[in-house]
């Protein structure tokens, strides 16, 4: 698909700088007194053909070529509808923004969400590495009262609530249906402890807008711990798709509001049951929008 926007590109921009006057002439429409900004068009566009075609030797290492390339073809037809709107060009003289920019929209979306998903692999790869079993992990990851969450997991089952960053609307929304319900999962025999990505400090601040505080928490922000029980970051179709942002706007309609980045934005969460020392139930996000039923999993099985 590169290869040949790259190949277009260049034929386009090549027609337009050697025959300024044809578009017009074609439409109908009157002679430019300036050709050569016509012809200087003509130029841009096909040195992008070239970005393209090196872009194509390896896509995911050049998506910002690719990216740049996008935001032209979006911001082209946003300046071309106004000018039609104003009645500055004539509608037919949009035709050029389908050819040049509409049609590679899709195109290039999935280009970038390769490159996305690349970056996403390779990064998991990297961070991996030797890591411990997760009962190792476990006795190793000390929470913020000073005992790891294998000790406190000993004498009653430990409900483990992985967060996503302290911005997120929907970490806030996960901290404020905890409070809701931690009466009723502590009645039943539960703790609960949290695993975020942030600071100690200002995640205990943070926490305690929700009254959860003197929750027991462990800071993970190299993502160890939440790699380990096996945690990924999310695809683009799980953080920012349809049904993320419908999500996203009810949480922030409920109050749950947009706040300062703390944490790696890509990360999923998830909860597990522990209980001395092992797993007994673990959940996986499918998106950032999840919002599990705190209450059924603290149920032991």
């Amino acid at each position: 698909m590169l290869w040949v926007a790259g190949i277009y590109n260049i034929l386009w921009g090549a027609w337009a700088v050697l025959f300024p006057t044809a578009l017009f002439d074609w439409l109908g429409m009157a002679q430019p007194s300036y050709p050569q900004l016509w012809q200087c068009i003509g130029m841009i566009v096909g040195v992008y053909g070239v970005g393209y075609a090196i872009a194509a030797t390896d896509p995911a290492r050049h998506w910002p070529v690719v990216l740049v390339g996008l935001l032209g073809k979006v911001f082209g037809p946003i300046g071309m509808a106004q000018a039609v709107w104003e009645g500055s060009l004539p509608a037919a003289f949009a035709v050029t923004c389908v050819t040049n920019d509409v049609i590679w929209w899709v195109p290039f979306g999935l280009v970038l969400k390769h490159a996305w998903e690349v970056h996403l692999g390779q990064s998991e790869e990297a961070e991996k590495g030797p890591l411990p079993g997760e009962r190792t992990l476990l006795a190793e990851a000390v929470t913020s009262t000073g005992q790891s969450l294998a000790e406190l997991s000993q004498e009653t089952p430990l409900l483990l609530v992985f967060l996503r960053h302290s911005g997120c609307t929907f970490c806030r929304e996960a901290l404020a249906d905890l409070a809701r319900v931690r009466q009723a999962i502590e009645a039943s025999g539960t703790r609960i402890a949290l695993v975020h990505m942030g600071e100690p400090a200002a995640f205990a601040t943070f926490s305690g807008q929700y009254g959860l505080s003197d929750l027991p928490a462990v800071a993970d922000p190299s993502r160890r711990l939440y790699g380990g029980l096996g945690l990924r970051r999310g695809k683009i179709s799980q953080l920012l798709g349809w049904k993320v942002w419908w999500r996203g706007f009810q949480a922030f309609l409920r109050g749950h509001r947009v706040g300062k980045f703390e944490g790696d934005v890509t990360q999923l969460p998830g909860v597990f049951l522990i209980f001395r020392g092992g797993v007994l139930r673990r959940h996986f996000h499918q998106t950032s929008a999840d919002r599990p039923d705190y209450q059924v999993l603290a149920k032991a099985p």
